[in-house]
């Protein structure tokens, strides 16, 4: 079956109903499990697997061009060079020339979407505002949305002209 869409920093899946859907394609740089103690997130504690289908990087993906009808870019949003914390842990962490990084990272995204294809974009900004982060691209977005608990997580859609 031909992959239709591409998650390029899946991390442990947490967004997915199904978490093994065969329409996509499962990429991040990490391929490991944390045991993680008991907590508010975790109340019995348990494993963080992420286990994606491809190890690789979203600055520099290894598919060809207008391969992807829909791509999901949830990329870390905490800059810290040493994962510690269980946010870290489920999402990654920034490290280094961050900005050059999702720069690269919207660029790499746009390359493998097909025309008319869409990029959905999620950030929370409990470090670095939204408005800093888009910016990184010349794409205009489509619309947007915010949730959670302090309305610190966007949600932005865009598609590919």
């Amino acid at each position: 079956m031909e992959k239709k869409v591409l998650d390029v920093c899946c991390g442990p899946k947490g967004m997915w109903f199904d978490k093994q859907d065969e329409r996509a394609l499962y990429l991040d740089r990490r391929c490991q499990d944390y045991n993680i103690s008991p907590n508010a997130a975790y109340p019995k504690g348990g494993t963080l697997k992420i286990q994606p289908d491809i190890i690789g990087d979203f600055t520099d993906i290894k598919q060809p061009d207008n391969s992807f009808w829909h791509i999901v870019f949830d990329p870390p949003h905490i800059p810290q060079e040493n994962p510690t914390g269980l946010l870290t842990k489920q999402y990654g962490s920034l490290k280094g020339e961050w900005r050059e990084m999702l720069r690269l990272g919207f660029k790499e995204c746009f390359r493998v979407l097909k025309p008319n294809g869409t990029l959905v974009f999620k950030w929370n900004e409990c470090r670095i505002p939204v408005k800093e982060i888009l910016e990184l691209t010349d794409k205009k977005p489509l619309y947007g949305h915010k949730s959670g608990i302090k309305m610190q997580t966007h949600w932005i859609c865009f598609i590919k002209d």
